[in-house]
């Protein structure tokens, strides 16, 4: 039985006036977006705008949206899936769930951040750090390594997201660096060590600014995103040392259902996800990293080698073992 994804369906209707016919013209692209809507409505709406395509949208959290696009089968009304990690794009892929990108589009990000099969591309990366409170925590108490989070000084200080995609793929990816016996062991570390548990990164950096937690692991940009509304939030992003797993960073997959019958405008879609007025709305307004256009960063942000840590790690190979990354998640007595 497949939980029931959290689903907001919003429509963007591009075009008005004279402009009407036009619009209906251009068609519909149908999106499942386990990207969360302030963070990416903004782009979907300048989408529809320029390029008379009329967009819907389901949003809900990345893997159960993967979850279902797959019980619907063939008759998914997705055209296009937005995941917040390669996971869940790499999920539908080994179940032969989606389209080939044109070259043009894949050759728009590096090699290492689109499917080989060229089956998703991505376009922002996250990369995955410890939030703290300063006035709870000095930075010089804070390990270099993820994996010490399990000793017992941190025992009632840590907050995780289980159930969050991002988590979920950095699990994964620590089952390929360190395999699963050390992971199973990692992950029940942290459950005896009664790390509190989030339904996602907001709700951890939220606690953690309020001095609930004292740090918490998730993706840089919830801090940044944070204090940009609030200066005097009260936390901090601390790095793991470059070559721990800790400092794995992700990114967004943008894919095509093979099923769908607006694949011209799930195409143009994901192109436009890759231009430089959206890299660069992502890499101001939401501190992701930009992963094409030739965009830099937004200046608040380290520099920061994208593949970092997991750069022996194949980002396509995430989705394999999402069900059993959430099994051994579970096991270990950790639930969202």
């Amino acid at each position: 039985m497949i939980a029931p994804a959290t689903l907001v369906l919003t429509t963007a209707v591009a075009g008005c006036g004279d402009d009407n016919d036009a619009a209906a013209d251009s068609g519909t692209v149908t999106i499942y977006s386990g990207r969360t809507q302030n963070l990416i409505e903004p782009i979907f709406d300048r989408f529809a705008e320029e390029t008379g395509i009329s967009v819907e949208v389901r949003y809900g959290d990345s893997a159960d949206l993967a979850l279902l696009i797959d019980e619907e089968g063939d008759q998914s009304p997705a055209d296009v899936f937005l995941s917040q990690s390669p996971g869940s794009v790499g999920f539908l892929d080994q179940k032969g769930m989606l389209a080939s990108l044109p070259d043009d589009v894949l050759g728009l990000v590096a090699e290492g951040f689109h499917a080989g099969d060229g089956s998703w591309v991505g376009f922002t990366g996250r990369k995955r750090v410890l939030a703290f409170n300063p006035e709870l925590t000095e930075e010089s108490e804070l390990p270099t390594t993820v994996l010490d989070l399990v000793k017992p000084e941190w025992k009632g200080r840590i907050a995780v997201a289980p159930s969050n995609g991002s988590f979920q793929d950095f699990v994964t990816a620590m089952r390929f660096k360190l395999g699963d016996d050390a992971t199973a062991k990692w992950l029940k570390g942290i459950a005896d060590n009664d790390a509190f548990t989030f339904a996602n990164n907001g709700a951890i950096v939220a606690a953690i600014g309020r001095g609930e937690v004292e740090v918490g692991l998730v993706n840089h940009y919830y801090v940044y995103q944070a204090l940009a509304e609030d200066p005097e939030f009260a936390a901090i992003n601390h790095n793991f040392a470059v070559d721990d797993i800790g400092s794995v960073v992700i990114v967004t997959g943008a894919s095509m259902l093979k099923s769908s019958d607006g694949q011209e405008q799930g195409v143009e879609l994901i192109r436009f996800l890759l231009q430089e007025e959206a890299q660069r709305y992502f890499s101001d307004q939401t501190f992701e990293y930009p992963l094409a256009a030739g965009v830099e960063p937004a200046g608040v942000l380290p520099d920061v080698e994208l593949g970092g840590s997991a750069e022996d790690i194949e980002l396509d190979q995430l989705g394999g073992d999402l069900q059993s990354t959430r099994e051994m998640i579970r096991d270990a007595g950790l639930e969202g």
